[in-house]
């Protein structure tokens, strides 16, 4: 179905409490009520990441709705159960990115009022988006509990409904629709999800569906494990959350009263996963599958690789929650993973400093097979005769072998190479 389409086709939901978790009936009927108006994302079988993993993997694409995450389902939800006179007085949020995109798309595709609050230091790309879809935006803040707090107050100054990120039963049953379109589109029936956690809402949604369907099927959550939250509360752990990461949209702090609750009934267990992980599943889902994730997305594989004997020969669904990733952000991750390989190499070669001697090692380079990406000389290293210098090169190569092979022909030709500061 056409974009232009859904706007003719979005059903009410039936109306759910905010207080207890869903059940499989409610999550069907937001299934229904959500039909045409978010994409039906596909799910398909990677054979390359099957053999990588050890497992048969299934993807499901939820980075291909129109605001680029699955949160639209749980938006589009609650936004419907609403009465017409919440309708009219219009709801609020807090947000600092999928979530708010997908009430204020949805709220101005229905005519809703949207008021989200957000952080002071939310990427303006993302406070942009908001407002492009009709959004009232309020920058308020430093953290997201401090905005979570303004946009509590909002609501009750204003009389608007507060449309919780995931702690609320209708967002939860909207969430919930991702397993039943992925355990019907499946190649092979799975016996096995991985899904990121961050407040828990997809998670929560997904495990009450898939185990309505197949009591035998086990659900594994996953966190960065800069944000463990949900990992604490399930294991009685009391690991930090703090830091940077570039899972940022599963930088729960606090989970969810509700969700916590469903986790614990449901799944199976919640891994943890490192930064440098996460980058490597991201760097692998866009070469492989030509596919943008976001840091959160990419966690789910990431717990894959890294936990193989556990999903050994399994049959695995992994949700690829969301892409709304950075440019400047994933340029970095796609330059380190190429770093990583080999494929992009820093070298410093001392040289003396005289003419001719840039060009024999650019020679040298080429002959090797490499290409010169850039190059500089650096007189002003205090630890060298004044009379030397250094050639600072980033150079291209096929892989790890060959950067060693380029390395190699310049030590032969009597060059020494000074290893790059980490």
């Amino acid at each position: 179905m056409r974009r232009g389409d859904a706007l003719t086709t979005t059903k009410s939901a039936t109306p759910v409490s905010t207080a207890a978790p869903p059940a499989i009936e409610e999550i069907r009927a937001a299934a229904r009520a959500i039909q045409g108006a978010v994409e039906r994302t596909p799910t398909r079988h990677s054979d390359t990441l099957s053999r990588i993993a050890g497992a048969q993997i299934h993807l499901k694409f939820e980075n291909l709705q129109y605001t680029a995450s699955f949160k639209e389902r749980g938006a589009l939800n609650k936004l419907l159960s609403l009465t017409e006179d919440q309708r009219k007085r219009g709801v609020a949020a807090m947000s600092a990115g999928n979530h708010a995109q997908g009430v204020a798309y949805h709220g101005g595709r229905l005519g809703i009022p949207v008021t989200i609050v957000m952080p002071q230091g939310t990427p303006f790309t993302k406070v942009k988006h908001t407002k492009d879809f009709g959004a009232r935006v309020i920058l308020e803040g430093a953290t997201l509990t401090e905005s979570y707090a303004r946009a509590l107050a909002v609501a009750e100054e204003e009389g608007l409904t507060f449309v919780h990120p995931y702690d609320d039963a209708s967002v939860i049953a909207g969430q919930g629709t991702v397993a039943l379109e992925m355990l019907a589109d499946a190649e092979e029936p799975l016996d096995t999800l991985v899904v990121p956690i961050g407040g828990g809402g997809l998670i929560s949604g997904v495990a009450i569906a898939a185990k309505a369907i197949n009591p035998n099927i086990q659900i594994f959550g996953v966190q960065t494990r800069a944000y463990p939250s949900m990992y604490d509360n399930f294991k009685s752990a009391n690991l930090p959350s703090a830091g940077q990461t570039i899972a940022e949209g599963i930088a729960v702090k606090d989970p969810g009263k509700i969700t916590r609750e469903i986790v614990r009934a449901h799944v199976q267990d919640i891994l943890l996963v490192d930064e440098v992980q996460i980058e490597k599943a991201l760097a692998a889902l866009l070469e492989i599958e030509k596919t943008v994730v976001e840091g959160a997305a990419a966690a789910a594989y990431a717990a894959v690789l890294e936990n193989k004997p556990l999903f050994h020969g399994k049959r695995v669904g992994i949700v690829l929650s969301g892409g709304n990733i950075d440019m400047r952000l994933l340029s970095n991750v796609i330059l380190r993973a190429l770093s990583r390989e080999g494929r992009i190499l820093s070298l410093q070669v001392e040289i003396e400093d005289r003419p001719g001697l840039l060009a024999r090692v650019a020679t040298l380079v080429g002959d090797a097979g490499g290409n010169i990406l850039e190059v500089s000389h650096n007189r002003m290293l205090t630890d060298t005769p004044v009379k030397s210098a250094y050639l600072e090169m980033t150079v291209e190569a096929r892989d790890a072998v060959h950067a060693d092979e380029i390395r190699g022909a310049l030590t032969a030709a009597g060059f020494t190479l000074r290893a790059p500061p980490a």
